[in-house]
């Protein structure tokens, strides 16, 4: 039986919040724990960046420019299963459904201190990891063209999705890089990103998001590559 580390804290963390103060103190109390910190002032900051869903926990505020923080949350689950921590001075009776609705794993409303945001991160981050190491796998059928996602849904592929996802098998959870895609395709292989093999990936994300309300395990690693970051084999 897998056991987690009570103790233990994401990689990263993405800190989405526009009050320039309090994140910086924020960010510099994480940062002395071993966190990698990445601030961003609002929602739209994050989403520009090159790798919005890759970062291991996203710590938000509701009262956000951009879009709403409660949109922010729902863009997040649809692509990444790490922990969602709201922290907001937002005063309404439907806040706390509201974030937890569209998929938050905890709120905290301010005032609150940095070593209860500390423990409210580990709280949530120990949960996920649980979550994830109990997961079901997604199976690959090759013979039929389809992927079977955990709950029992099957993904018509086209035949450049098959290659995207017998690459995905082949690497066992390691990144698989833009060149490798663009040569299993039979694309150019370029040193600039490639758009046409992005819009692959996203045809590919959002055909299995249709089909399926299971969050698609497939992130972009910043200018290296993508990964499958779930339990994946074929039959």
């Amino acid at each position: 039986m897998q056991h987690t580390d009570p103790n233990a804290l994401p990689a990263s963390i993405a800190l989405i919040d526009d009050d320039v103060e309090y994140t910086e103190f924020l960010a510099q109390h994480l940062r002395g724990l071993g966190l990698q910190v990445h601030r961003f002032a609002d929602s739209d900051e994050l989403l520009a960046d090159t790798a919005p869903f890759s970062y291991g926990f996203y710590l938000v505020d509701l009262m956000l420019p951009g879009i709403d923080g409660v949109e922010l949350i729902r863009v997040l689950r649809r692509r990444t299963h790490a922990g969602v921590l709201v922290v907001s001075g937002r005063v309404a009776e439907d806040v706390f459904s509201s974030v937890v609705d569209a998929g938050a794993d905890m709120h905290l409303a301010k005032p609150v201190t940095f070593d209860q945001v500390v423990v409210a991160i580990r709280a949530v981050h120990r949960r996920v990891i649980a979550t994830e190491s109990g997961s079901k796998e997604w199976v690959l059928d090759r013979h039929a063209g389809q992927l079977v996602a955990p709950d029992g849904v099957r993904v018509e592929l086209s035949e450049g999705d098959l290659v995207v996802m017998e690459c995905f098998v082949e690497a066992e959870g390691q990144t698989v890089t833009r060149e490798l895609l663009c040569r299993r395709l039979g694309r150019p292989v370029s040193e600039e990103p490639d758009n046409t093999l992005s819009a692959t990936l996203y045809r590919l994300r959002r055909r299995i998001e249709r089909a399926t309300p299971v969050v698609v395990p497939m992130q972009s690693q910043s200018r290296v590559g993508y990964v499958f970051r779930a339990p994946l084999r074929s039959v």
